[in-house]
């Protein structure tokens, strides 16, 4: 991959370089040192990989990654070296079509290539992504459904733009939403936390981490918390699983909605948002051939329009709406 570095200090320029030298494929584009040089950059020479810093002098991470994909858009990962401090602006610049995040390598400290591995996985797994190599196609799982389970349930997949998206719709959603809320993003467990901390300040309600063994349940919001796939069990319980372990997209939104076609006897809603590739398309169409109302995003509100195009392309989406129309459809499917 061609590979552009957006980073103004010298010791992280030289952390990545050595950190992509693991790696002969990789091959380093250009080296931006803000986010205007970035955005000049892309239109001038587009790479296909940005490893974009957050915290820079005259533009920053945030708005270079949103003028990028508004006019060039192409694969961004957020490198940050103090992901506490930079939690909101992480999530900002996913928001604006940022598809992952992970820490700078360190340099001098421990099994170099250790330090790197990191990196080089997300690199790996955006390569697969961007070129859709070895999507595999799912057969609709027409499994018996397990125990009828009370109350009502939306399950949400997002990836890129996805938390931007997200914080949108729960705004909308009133604090006594009859219906379970389940969220699988594609983010790494390291930043799963903060993600729910933020969601939740902007939300009616509560946001937290689904917890092994935990059933959904109404008025509550609960996001995918580790690397593992969440799914739900026969008895309605949650619980976070290591297989498929070849499946790409980790956590897999295609994993948890053709568990809930399997599991939940209920009603239930699935909702496939913004993001690159796709993840969560045949679980879609899963969830609508048992019966389910679907709803994909559509492409003038969608950051990247990825997966909810790949659901469309193969009609699993029964409703195809605008962001902000999601939640009134849900409050009304709910409220009957």
């Amino acid at each position: 991959m061609r590979i552009a570095i957006v980073n103004d200090m010298p010791m992280a320029v030289e952390a990545l370089r050595r950190a992509l030298a693991f790696e002969p494929n990789h091959q380093i584009a250009w080296v931006a040192r803000n986010g205007a040089e970035a955005v000049q950059c892309c239109a001038e020479d587009l790479p296909d990989l940005i490893l974009m810093d957050l915290v820079m002098p005259i533009m920053d991470g945030v708005e270079a990654t949103r003028r990028i994909m508004a006019s060039t858009p192409c694969a961004i990962v957020v490198v940050t070296v103090d992901r506490e401090q930079n939690v909101h602006r992480v999530f900002e610049a996913m928001g604006h079509g940022a598809l992952d995040v992970v820490d700078t390598p360190a340099i001098g400290v421990g099994d170099p290539k250790e330090a790197a591995a990191p990196l080089l996985r997300k690199i790996f797994n955006i390569g697969w992504l961007v070129g859709q190599r070895g999507v595999r196609e799912r057969p609709a799982n027409a499994a018996q459904r397990g125990p009828a389970k009370r109350g009502g349930l939306v399950a949400i997949g997002s990836s890129a733009g996805g938390p931007a998206a997200l914080e949108q719709l729960l705004k909308a959603l009133p604090a006594n939403f009859p219906a379970a809320v389940v969220l699988v993003q594609h983010v790494d467990q390291v930043f799963a936390a903060g993600m729910a901390e933020w969601l939740s300040s902007a939300s009616a309600l509560p946001v937290r981490l689904a917890r092994e063994g935990e059933p959904p349940q109404p008025n509550q919001v609960l996001l995918a918390g580790t690397n593992h796939h969440l799914r739900l069990l026969k008895d309605g319980a949650l619980a976070y699983t290591a297989e498929p372990v070849n499946e790409i997209y980790r956590p897999s939104i295609d994993v948890f909605f053709e568990s809930v076609v399997r599991y939940w006897s209920g009603e239930a809603v699935g909702v496939l948002l913004t993001g690159m590739g796709r993840d969560g398309a045949q679980g879609l169409k899963a969830m609508r051939q048992q019966g389910f109302l679907t709803i994909a995003q559509d492409q003038e509100s969608s950051a990247v329009y990825g997966m909810p195009k790949a659901a469309a392309a193969i009609d699993a989406a029964v409703e195809i709406r605008p962001l902000h129309a999601i939640a009134p459809r849900l409050i009304e499917v709910f409220a009957q």
